[in-house]
């Protein structure tokens, strides 16, 4: 039997190959954006449906079967319902593709503007020991912790971000939450992580911060009020007492082209974590 490669590199064989990688990458960003929503949960919970539906059927259980395909038929309605926030969040972020509306110099405008106002307001609030925490969201959706506060959808500038974090103020308890580069909510409440690693003397804020880095990939800024340093945590890491060179560094590596930089900026991340642990360690030996 001969073997003809002119057989495999046909005008159908390369269709299906383009509609496989479609529909892979269709799935994959659907899941993207559904990581860490509470849309996760709820498809966990079809999952489960669909291994019972295929039990029941392998088992002959009619009566488990007939309800099964009952919870199907109707769920499509019950999916868009529930789902109404991802997908809308989905069809955002598809608007906001180059293909149809801003360039690629329009996003680096903004991300700019976004470091440059961020920076404004922490300078700002270092000096006066002003406590803050703003949550910048990343690929992990956030929709579960900005239910929890207080919607704002405003641009974001460095004046705004100092207003709401004003001590007796009815903002300034919680998060800032910024999503596709806009202020989403304020006083949002965020979930406080358990780890011993944490150093006893950090507070609520800092815990707040730890805690959605364990769970998202957000960056997440804070700002003690005790002693206006500068915490940056992502990925369950933290880096503490952030000089303005170190955070503005970081800032642009991750945010400029998160995918481009992605490696290069986790790699300062660890240094600038290590340069603070060393200088740590210095202040010890010296006591």
């Amino acid at each position: 039997m001969n073997f003809i490669p002119s057989n495999i590199f046909t005008w159908q064989n390369l269709a299906n190959l383009v509609d496989i990688l479609v529909v892979w990458y269709f799935l994959y960003k659907v899941l993207s954006m559904l990581r860490g929503t509470k849309a996760v949960q709820l498809l966990k919970g079809i999952v489960i449906i669909f291994g019972i539906k295929l039990v029941s059927w392998a088992l002959n259980l009619h009566t488990v079967s007939f309800l099964m395909d009952q919870l199907i038929n109707w769920g499509i309605i019950v999916i868009v319902i529930i789902f109404q926030p991802e997908i809308r969040r989905g069809l955002e972020h598809l608007g906001r593709m180059p293909l149809f509306s801003s360039t690629s110099n329009e996003e680096g405008r903004t991300k700019n503007h976004l470091i440059e106002s961020l920076d404004q307001a922490i300078q700002y609030m270092s000096k006066r020991r002003i406590g803050a925490l703003i949550t910048l969201e990343m690929n992990t959706g956030l929709e579960e912790y900005v239910e929890t506060g207080i919607d704002l959808d405003a641009e974001v500038t460095g004046a705004l971000l100092i207003n709401i974090f004003i001590p007796n103020t009815p903002l300034h308890d919680g998060a800032v939450i910024v999503r596709n580069n806009r202020i989403s909510v304020a006083a949002a409440y965020l979930p406080l992580s358990e780890s011993n690693t944490i150093p006893k003397e950090l507070g609520t804020r800092h815990r707040a911060a730890v805690g959605i880095s364990e769970v998202t990939d957000a960056i997440t800024i804070v700002v003690s009020e005790e002693t206006g340093g500068v915490m940056i945590t992502r990925n369950g890491h933290m880096m503490l007492d952030l000089s303005r060179e170190d955070y503005l560094k970081y800032l642009h590596a991750q945010l400029k082209d998160p995918n481009e930089n992605e490696n290069h900026s986790l790699l300062d991340f660890f240094k600038i974590g290590r340069k603070k642990k060393e200088a740590q360690d210095d202040k010890e030996d010296n006591k």
